[in-house]
C-alpha cells in the first residue's frame, strides 16, 4: 500500500474504532457467549469428559473457545459493512479523493482490533477460572500471530458476506457455521471418541490443526505437523477470501 492508501486507511480505521468505543457492547456481546461456554463446559460438562490425561479441561478447551470468540466477532464486521453500504457511506467515499481500497482495509483492521480485544477478555476470564500455562513471551506471540491470521482470514470472508448480502440478517448469518465448526473438531473432546465418519471430518478440517497447534504451544509440547497444516489452511483461506472480496467490491463499484 502506498503512503496515500496508508494515510486514508488510518483515518477511516480511526472512524470505525471511534464508533466501537462509543458503543462497546459489540465487544462485550462477542465475549459473553464464549465465556458462557467456558463456564458451562468447565463446571457442568467438563467432569464427564475423559481426556485420558491429567490436563485441566479448561487448558484443553481454551484454544477452541478463542476461535469461537473470533468467529462470533467477525459477524459484526459483515454487519457494519452492510450498514455502511445501505447508508450510502461507500458512495460518499467514492466521491472523495481517497484510496478506494482504504475503505475495506479500515473495516478489516477494525475487526482485527475488536476481535483481539475480545480474545484478551476471554483469556483474562480463563485465567480467573484456572487456566495456566508456562508459555514464554515468544510462545504467546506465536499464539497471537496464529489468532491474528485466523481473524484476518475470517474477516475477509465477512467482507464478502457484507458486500453480497441483501438483508442485515443475511450479512451476519454466514458466521453461524463458522461458530459451529469448532464443535466438530478436537476443540472440546478428542477426535478418537467420535464415530468414524465424524472423526474423519474433524481430523481433516482446519479448526482441528489450529486448535492442536495452540494447545501444544500453551502446553510447551512439540507442535509437529499441525502448525504447517494450520498455516496452510489459514493462508489459503486468506488469499482466496481476499481475492473474492476485492472482486466483489470492484463489481459493486465499477
Amino acid at each position: 500500500m502506498t503512503t496515500h492508501v496508508l494515510g486514508d486507511t488510518r483515518v477511516l480505521t480511526g472512524r470505525s474504532l471511534t464508533h466501537i468505543l462509543r458503543s462497546p457492547d459489540t465487544i462485550i456481546t462477542t465475549a459473553v457467549t464464549p465465556i458462557a461456554l467456558m463456564l458451562l463446559f468447565t463446571y457442568v460438562l467438563g467432569g464427564a469428559i475423559n481426556l485420558g490425561t491429567n490436563e485441566s479441561y479448561i487448558d484443553y478447551m481454551l484454544p477452541g473457545i478463542l476461535l469461537i470468540t473470533i468467529a462470533s466477532g467477525i459477524a459484526y464486521t459483515a454487519y457494519r459493512l452492510f450498514l455502511d453500504l445501505q447508508g450510502g457511506i461507500f458512495e460518499r467515499f467514492q466521491s472523495m479523493p481517497i484510496a478506494r481500497s482504504s475503505v475495506l482495509w479500515a473495516h478489516v483492521l477494525t475487526s482485527l482490533v475488536a476481535n483481539l480485544v475480545s480474545v484478551a477478555i476471554v483469556i483474562g476470564v480463563a485465567l480467573l477460572m484456572g487456566f495456566r500455562t508456562g508459555a514464554s513471551v515468544l510462545v504467546w506471540l506465536a499464539v497471537a500471530g496464529i489468532l491474528t491470521l485466523f481473524t484476518l482470514a475470517l474477516t475477509w470472508l465477512a467482507v464478502i458476506a457484507g458486500l453480497s448480502a441483501k438483508t442485515v440478517d443475511g450479512a451476519s448469518a454466514f458466521s453461524y457455521p463458522l461458530i459451529f465448526l469448532p464443535f466438530i473438531s478436537s476443540a472440546f473432546v478428542p477426535t478418537d471418541t467420535m464415530p468414524a465418519p465424524v472423526a474423519w471430518f474433524a481430523e481433516n478440517q482446519p479448526v482441528t490443526s489450529i486448535v492442536n497447534t495452540i494447545r501444544a504451544l500453551f502446553a510447551e509440547q512439540p507442535v509437529g505437523d499441525d502448525i504447517w497444516i494450520a498455516l496452510a489452511w489459514l493462508v489459503g483461506i486468506l488469499v482466496v477470501a481476499y481475492g473474492f472480496a476485492i472482486a466483489a467490491y470492484r463489481r459493486k463499484f465499477s
